[in-house]
């Protein structure tokens, strides 16, 4: 498919029930944390919302239809390899992510010491400078104590503009 605007703009989310005995990973970055992210694959829901926010700017689904829950074959998935899935599909349809806007909503532990290190991360998944990503982190104000989500919101560029 050839693209036709030269900017694209894509949004998505995502949230996980945090429970005991799993690791919280966020971003591609394992987070010390007494509890992490209920999930078919790794959980993380930095790179989940990072992948259906890719996908839906490009009008090309959402991770589910990619990498179903149904299936065995994705449990315990690194999410890393859906990101990479998703930056195909976006590059296959003539685009490149520009830059990333970020929202983390967890009430603990607290992101902020590990803000660079998971925005580093993400940035070199995605092919990008740590600059063009940024990376907010909120709490629910102990509305949703036993959660955390995410948003995204990517640019996405036409490739070779």
């Amino acid at each position: 498919m050839t693209a036709s605007l030269p900017f694209r703009v894509g949004y998505g989310e995502d949230a996980h029930r945090l429970s005991a005995g799993r690791l919280l990973v966020l971003g591609g970055v394992t987070v010390p944390a007494e509890r992490g992210a209920e999930a078919h694959s790794d959980g993380d829901v930095i790179l989940h919302t990072l992948a259906d926010a890719l996908l839906s700017g490009v009008a090309a689904g959402d991770i589910g239809q990619y990498f179903p829950d149904t299936d065995a074959a994705w449990k315990g998935l690194d999410s890393a390899h859906i990101l990479k899935r998703a930056l195909e599909v976006v590059r296959e349809r003539g685009y490149l992510p520009g830059n990333l806007a970020l929202v983390v909503t967890l009430d603990r532990p607290k992101l902020g010491p590990l803000r660079a290190d998971i925005a580093a991360n993400v940035a070199r998944l995605c092919g990008l400078n740590p600059a063009e990503v940024g990376l907010s982190f909120k709490t629910s104000e102990g509305l949703a104590p036993d959660h955390v989500q995410a948003r995204a919101t990517v640019l996405l560029v036409r490739a070779g503009d």
